[in-house]
Order: C-alpha cells, then sequence, then structure tokens
C-alpha cells in the first residue's frame, strides 16, 4: 500500500473512531438521564443549524449522510426524544428533497424523515396516531383535538409527509393523502403560524397552487399563503419567492412577477441566520427558472 493511501485510511479510521466513541460517550457515560437528553437534543439542534446555515450545498450533500447516520444512533438510544426525532425528521426530508439525483433513494430516505415525522406526534398524541391511516374525517377530528405543544411535532410530520408524497408523484395512494398534509399545515397556521418563520405558509402555498382554479385549485388564496409566509420570515427566506413564481406565477401566467420575483432572488444576500443553504439552493433554482421562462411562457 503507497504512503498516500495509508494516510487516506489512517485518517478514515481515525473519523470513524471519533464519530463511535462520541457515539458511546453520549449514550454510555454515567450520569443522570435527564443531562444525557438534553446534551443529544442540544447536539441535535446545533447540527442542524449548522448544516441549515451551510452556503456549500455541495459540502452539505456529500457530508450529510454521516450526520443522518449520527442522528440514527442517538435515536436508537434515546428513541423518545422530541428533538432528536424532530431533527432526524427534518434533516432526512431536507436530504433528500435537495440532494439525492437517485429517485428510488430519494423515496427511501423519505420515507424515513416521515416515519420520524410520524414517531413524533405519536409521541405526544395517541389518539391522533392511531387515526393516520384512518379516513379523512376519522383524522380531521383527531387533528382538530390537538393542542398548541403539539405544532413542532405535527410541523415535523407534515412537512416530511409532503416530501414522501412530492417523491412519489405517480402513486395515487401517496397523492391521496396530500388532504391529511394541507390540514396538517391550516392546523399549525391555526395554532401558530409565526412557527418556523411561517413555514407553514409556505407549505399552504404549494399545496393551494397544485391546479389552476378551472380544475379546482386555489391559486389566489395560496398567493396570500405565499405572501404571508414573507412577511413572518421578514424576507429572509428567499425560497418563498421561488415557491411564488414557480407555482403560482407560473400558473396564472404572470411573467412579470414571475421575472421580478426570480431576479429579486438573485440580487439579495444568500447569508441569512437559519436560511443561508436554503437561499443558496433558492437562487440555484432561480437561475434555472430564468432560464426557462421563454420556453414557458
Amino acid at each position: 500500500m503507497g504512503s498516500l493511501a495509508r494516510v487516506r485510511q489512517g485518517r478514515y479510521a481515525a473519523s470513524r473512531y471519533a464519530a463511535l466513541s462520541l457515539v458511546t460517550l453520549l449514550t454510555t457515560a454515567p450520569g443522570c438521564a435527564s443531562l444525557m437528553r438534553s446534551a443529544t437534543s442540544s447536539l441535535a439542534e446545533d447540527l442542524s443549524a449548522a448544516i441549515l446555515a451551510h452556503d456549500d450545498p455541495a459540502t452539505v450533500r456529500d457530508g450529510a449522510p454521516a450526520f443522518l447516520l449520527l442522528i440514527d444512533g442517538l435515536i436508537r438510544s434515546d428513541p423518545e426524544n422530541q428533538a432528536l426525532v424532530q431533527a432526524g425528521a427534518r434533516l432526512y426530508g431536507t436530504y433528500a428533497s435537495s440532494f439525492t439525483d437517485d429517485p428510488a433513494r430519494a423515496v427511501r430516505l423519505a420515507k424515513r424523515a416521515r416515519s420520524y415525522g410520524e414517531r413524533s406526534v405519536c409521541l405526544l398524541n395517541g389518539d391522533l396516531c392511531g387515526a393516520l391511516g384512518s379516513p379523512f374525517e376519522d383524522f380531521a377530528r383527531e387533528l382538530a383535538r390537538s393542542r398548541e405543544g403539539d405544532v413542532a411535532a405535527l410541523y415535523a410530520l407534515g412537512t416530511s409527509w409532503a416530501t414522501w408524497i412530492s417523491l412519489r408523484s405517480g402513486d395515487w395512494n401517496a397523492i391521496a393523502d396530500l388532504p391529511k398534509v394541507e390540514a396538517i399545515m391550516e392546523r399549525v397556521v391555526q395554532m401558530n403560524e409565526s412557527f418556523d418563520d411561517g413555514g407553514a405558509h409556505l407549505y399552504l402555498g404549494v399545496l393551494k397552487n397544485q391546479r389552476p382554479s378551472s380544475l379546482g385549485g386555489k391559486p389566489e388564496e395560496g398567493r396570500k399563503h405565499f405572501e404571508r409566509a414573507l412577511d413572518l420570515s421578514r424576507d429572509r427566506n428567499l425560497m418563498v419567492k421561488v415557491l411564488l413564481a414557480r407555482h403560482y406565477a407560473r400558473l396564472v401566467f404572470d411573467r412579470e412577477l414571475h421575472d421580478r420575483l426570480l431576479k429579486d432572488v438573485l440580487a439579495a444576500d444568500a447569508e441569512e441566520e437559519g436560511f443561508t443553504l436554503s437561499n443558496t439552493l433558492a437562487q440555484d433554482q432561480a437561475r434555472g427558472l430564468l432560464e426557462t421562462a421563454d420556453e414557458y411562457f
């Protein structure tokens, strides 16, 4: 074996040992369970924040799988830790939707994200958990009984479920679940519309613009949700404008609005606390949408 190969192997072994040591330390160190839970919860939150604050999507794409496995290990050691479970739903959903080119792999990762979202709800609300697979009327009845303390869990479920459905666009059984996802987001808005800087409004904007008004869609209602998401994020979330251009402006054939929104995105500073990664991806998407505008309109 050459010297370069030995160096690389040594670095790989060291990094693997460090990761395993971290998991072992967090899961087996003596002390009270609450201290361990606090430490692992803080790690999950800091990890999520670090990824969302990164300005190089390629680095996130290449490095995130190791963090996903770390989250899996931490959840295995503390399966009722809401912070860990919700971080798992968010990170797996983000990776599946934004960093995976293989459709089959993306569906598998999204399925894991959804399973963590479901677990988050089930840990808090047994009745709603039991109704997840029930007819919509039964599901909606239990959802209406949810409490404000359920908001984070509901949002984790709604976002991961939406990602799973979007990656199974040819599966009518999956698409049939969209009303449940929409109901979840409406419930989040009802209880705490500012959660995740108005993230539920953003999802509702997309959901209500799936079809033109002539086919039962509600594009104007969707536009209001997009605009509210912009307000609640104080215009820091550039992805809102990209999705408004893609799902509303294109749907109603408003070229002027479409181009203005996307040019605003490209002119903005992508570096914003909590949004840097999303904003960087938004600018990449904005360029693509502008390049294809002549073909669409």
